[in-house]
Parts: C-alpha cells; sequence; structure tokens
C-alpha cells in the first residue's frame, strides 16, 4: 500500500496565468474559482459582462475539483448533491443556466444516507413517503413528532425565500427590513436545532437520528442554526446525486460559459491584495506585481480571507470589520482519506450510500469527549464511494474503485508545522498523519470487511493540505459557522462597505454546492440590478409547472458533505 504520493494531478481545469495572457478591460474580476465565484462569473457572462475569474490552485473548482493520482480520482468536496433529480428545481434550473445544460447527474441509491449510531442503523430512503418511512421504522412509536417534525421543514423552505431575498435589499434599510423579515419567519427558524427538537420529542435517539446530517454543515444539533439543519434535510430529501465524469465536470462545464463573452479562468493566479483608491476597490494585485483594474471586485475567498488577508486593514478597520468579526468563527477543521482499490464497485460490494458512523446518538456530547481527548472515538466518520456513484467512472479509470473519509479534527493537532511546505512537513507529522489514517482505516475495514485486501492506495490530508491548496487557513470545509448568532449578520451580504467590492460563495449564505451557488446567484443580481431581471425571470418565473414533481423546490440548502 503506497502512502501520499507526489505524483503530479492529471486534472487541471482552467488556463495557466501568465500576465501577458490578460485580454483586458475587463468588466469585473473574480478572486477565487469556486462554485460561488464561478456562478457569479457565469451569470454576469450570461448579462454580456466580461469576467475575469482568478485561481491561486493549480485547477478550477475550489472545493467541487477532483484530483488524480496513481490511477485514481476522487472529489475533495461534492460527496452527494440533492434537487437534481427535477429540472423544476431552484438547484438545477441554476446548475443548467450556468452550464448550458451541459452537466449531467447520476442518482444514488433510493437509501442515500445510513447512519450507525453506536448500535442502531437508521437508513434514509428517498422521497417524503420514503423519508417519513424511514425514520417511523426506526421509531414507530413517534409518528406524531416525526409528522410535526416535517411540517416544521416546509415552514423553513417557505419562510428562506425572504431570507435570501434580503440580501438583495439595500444596507440602509436591512435592519427595518430584517426585523419585518423577523416577524415572518417561523419561531424555529434561527433557533437552536436541539432546541427546535426537543420541543417535538424527549428521544434522543430520534433527535440524534433526525440530526444524523449534521456533518453536511459542521456544526452540532445544539450548535447549529434550525435554519440550516432543515435546509439540508429537504435538500436531500428526494435522494442524492453525483455528476457524471466527477466533480470536476462542474468547472469544465462552467467555463465555457464566461467565456462566451470574453472572459477567462485562470489559474496558479495567486492575488495577494484588493486595490483600495480613494475608498473603492479598483481591481487587485498579483503575487508577480501585476496590476489588473476592474469597476468590480468580487471575492470567493471567503469572508476572513478577504477582509484580513486581501483588503488593506485601514480600509477594513473603516468600515468595522473587527467589530463584526467577533459575530463568526470559522467551521470545524477536517481529515481527508482518499482511499484507491483493486476491483470494480460491483466486485466489491461498494453502495451508492453514504455512511455516517458515530459512537452514540449524541452528537454534542460526541464532539466534546473529542475536543477533550483527540485519542478517543471520532464523532463522526463519512464514508462516501464516488466511484460507484459516477456512471462513467470506469471508463476513465477500468477495474478500479475508491473510497473518501471524512471526519472532524482540531487545527492544534497540526499547528507545529503550520509554516512547513506541503509535501515537506517531515517525519513527525506524517506519523501523525500515519497514526490518523490507521484509525479510520479501522472504521472503514469494521464496516467493510470486503475491502481489507484490496486497498491499494491511501493518502490523507489535514487541515494543513486544506489551508495550502484552498487556502481556509484552519483547514475549515463550511466557511464560517452556521450557529444562530451567524444567521443574525445583516453585513454578510454581497454588497460590502467598500463602493466596487462584493462576496459571493458560501459566507454569504450557506454551505455546501448549491448552498454557494445560490448564493452566487444572489451575488450577480446584486451587481446587475434591473439588468438581472432577465435572469431571475429565467430562474424563478419561467418554470414549468411543478406540481407534480417529484422533488420540492428550496431557495437554499447544503450540497456537500
Amino acid at each position: 500500500m503506497s502512502k501520499s504520493s507526489l505524483t503530479p494531478s492529471t486534472i487541471r481545469i482552467g488556463r495557466r496565468y501568465r500576465a501577458n495572457r490578460l485580454d483586458g478591460p475587463y468588466d469585473a474580476i473574480v478572486i477565487g474559482s469556486g462554485i460561488g465565484g464561478l456562478t457569479t462569473a457565469a451569470c454576469l457572462s450570461k448579462a454580456g459582462k466580461k469576467v475575469l475569474v482568478l485561481e491561486q490552485h493549480y485547477t478550477a473548482g475550489g472545493y467541487t475539483h477532483s484530483y488524480a493520482r496513481n490511477g485514481y480520482e476522487w472529489d475533495v468536496g461534492v460527496h452527494y448533491i440533492g434537487d437534481m433529480g427535477s429540472p423544476n428545481t431552484l438547484g438545477r434550473k441554476l446548475f443548467d443556466l450556468i452550464t448550458d445544460g451541459q452537466l449531467k447527474w447520476a442518482p444514488m441509491d433510493d437509501n442515500y444516507d445510513r447512519f450507525f449510531l453506536g448500535d442502531r442503523v437508521v437508513n434514509l430512503r428517498a422521497g417524503k413517503k420514503g423519508f417519513r418511512n424511514s425514520l417511523l421504522e426506526a421509531f414507530p412509536d413517534e409518528e406524531q413528532a416525526i409528522d410535526d417534525y416535517m411540517a416544521l421543514l416546509n415552514k423553513v423552505a417557505s419562510g428562506m425565500q425572504f431570507y435570501t431575498l434580503s440580501k438583495l435589499a439595500p444596507s440602509f434599510v436591512s435592519p427595518l427590513l430584517g426585523k419585518g423579515i423577523r416577524m415572518a419567519l417561523p419561531d424555529c427558524f434561527n433557533r437552536p436545532t436541539y432546541e427546535v427538537l426537543r420541543d417535538l420529542t424527549d428521544n434522543e435517539e430520534l433527535i440524534g437520528a433526525i440530526t444524523g446530517q449534521w456533518g453536511d454543515c459542521g456544526v452540532t444539533p445544539k450548535q447549529s442554526s434550525f435554519m440550516i439543519h432543515a435546509l439540508i434535510a429537504k435538500h436531500y430529501m428526494h435522494g442524492g446525486y453525483y455528476p457524471v465524469g466527477g466533480a470536476s465536470e462542474m468547472a469544465k462545464t462552467i467555463i465555457p460559459v464566461i467565456q462566451q463573452s470574453g472572459g477567462e479562468v485562470f489559474t496558479y493566479a495567486d492575488v495577494t491584495e484588493i486595490l483600495v483608491e480613494k475608498g473603492k476597490a479598483v481591481g487587485v494585485r498579483m503575487a508577480d506585481g501585476e496590476e489588473i483594474r476592474s469597476p468590480k471586485v468580487i471575492s470567493g475567498a471567503g469572508i476572513i480571507n478577504t477582509f484580513e488577508e486581501l483588503l488593506p486593514r485601514e480600509t477594513a478597520e473603516k468600515i468595522g470589520y473587527p467589530k463584526q468579526r467577533e459575530h463568526v468563527n470559522p467551521s470545524m477543521p477536517h481529515i481527508g482519506l482518499y482511499i484507491g482499490l483493486k476491483g470494480t464497485p460491483s466486485e466489491l460490494n461498494l453502495p451508492k450510500t453514504n455512511f455516517w458512523v458515530y459512537p452514540s446518538a449524541d452528537h454534542d456530547g460526541n464532539v466534546e469527549r473529542f475536543l477533550e481527548n483527540t485519542d478517543s472515538e471520532f464523532p463522526v466518520v463519512y464514508l462516501s464511494f464516488p466511484a460507484a456513484k459516477d456512471p462513467d467512472y470506469q471508463n476513465r479509470w477500468p477495474g478500479t474503485s475508491t473510497i473518501e473519509v471524512v471526519a472532524p479534527t482540531t487545527y492544534e493537532m497540526f499547528e507545529p508545522w503550520k509554516d512547513s511546505t506541503w509535501g515537506k512537513r517531515g517525519e513527525d507529522y506524517e506519523a501523525r498523519k500515519q497514526a490518523i489514517t490507521d484509525r479510520l482505516m479501522e472504521v472503514v475495514y469494521e464496516k467493510l470487511p470486503q475491502v481489507r485486501d484490496k486497498v491499494d492506495y491511501v493518502e490523507t490530508s489535514t487541515p494543513l493540505s486544506t489551508a495550502w491548496f484552498c487556502r481556509y487557513s484552519r483547514g475549515e470545509l463550511y466557511g464560517l459557522d452556521h450557529t444562530p448568532e451567524r444567521f443574525d449578520q445583516s453585513w454578510l451580504r454581497p454588497k460590502t462597505k467598500v463602493p466596487g467590492l462584493y462576496l459571493t460563495g458560501q459566507d454569504i449564505l450557506t454551505c455546501g454546492v448549491v448552498g454557494a451557488m445560490i448564493g452566487g446567484f444572489v451575488t450577480s443580481l446584486s451587481i446587475l440590478g434591473y439588468k438581472g431581471l432577465p435572469l431571475a425571470k429565467q430562474i424563478f418565473v419561467d418554470r414549468a409547472d411543478s406540481s407534480t414533481d417529484s422533488q420540492v423546490v428550496t431557495p437554499a440548502a447544503s450540497g456537500t458533505s
């Protein structure tokens, strides 16, 4: 079994940056090629704008990129996406818009999520009826609580439309609008998830099962907003889907749309500073010293990176960012295992079902015990099977399979090596990684004993890997923590207090592929103003009657695990 080979990746999406390849002037510059930035750029391109996207990584896509090594391929964040089975859901409409309908989707198994809650196993099946019956079979005495819970999901999904639209309102009316929206929203909307569910039932096992997808936002039930919990549950209620051809197909199909109006997506394009003159954002400075000017600068690099690393300190202080920063925190860092196996998914009996392995149904207690002693059981171990989910995988990598494992960790475990170089962090770091790898592999073998002798390759990523490649300094996967306090921050919106500077991606709305994509769409509408009405009409109005659809339209939801 080989470990941590440094063989270069073979999946590179985007054009390599060179200053002499710039073809300005550009109507807008987007920092970062995550799904939020790509969505904003594609929508602006649809409106005739020439947009430049700058990505510091060797490939475009952010957390939606794929990489290949040693004859295997993995995604780094697109483990499954909901609401893709019908062309009339908001998420699917947006994907079709920004890819010109070129991105195709494959369904997972009807049983899309399996929760191992200690000794109890709960299987979630697709569809409202399947979802309800899954919970009812496991908890036959909790029918009323389950029905009340599903009713709350609908209330939150309906209220999310108002919350999303509030991001487009001018900042000076935001406080007043916020009060009105809070009055219109259900009481449960931004309360802690556990508190809302405890009002429905005192069955802690049921609460643990209902919140079995907490890893999709990285915040435990007692800390998370019920809004994000409800959106995730609704998002996946009709099953999970995976992009045909792998996660890299997302950026690959979006980039041509950006290029239609003369735009481009450059990789190895490291932005070091947002240029501000007379209080206005006017462009960016690159690592090679090149200055690129544009009347609109859109940052998809995350709130913390934007205001603490890219924007001049005096500008951030002038608009009050340090005080605002007190109300938001980065989400939990993670460990990733990328496993390559000899044999096809059918030969190895690998499912199209996600496994969530928990020590018990007490998710907050599991995390607290782990933080007190990181040698204790991981609070969750997530297993995903990309080769099984992608019907095109065998055409690219015949006779092989892959497994991905994600588990939470602490940044402090790896902080001693934070200033070292990727691939050259030393023997102590590799020993730390190996110990964690061995622990997680035993979880894999416990749930899938048939693969023990089939594993050919294992590579492990740590929070430092995420910081190196994706510039999230503490290895966070979901940007800002999805707590009630975070969702009370009216300043988390596309248009900043710096004229010419906009934000996009998951930090302005919700985490996940679809959440970040909708955030990107909202950003494009904020920039375009009334000129964005044709796009809004295409997404919100020009939709066939969905009354017979098997899926529900939700305005924002998580789309990554």
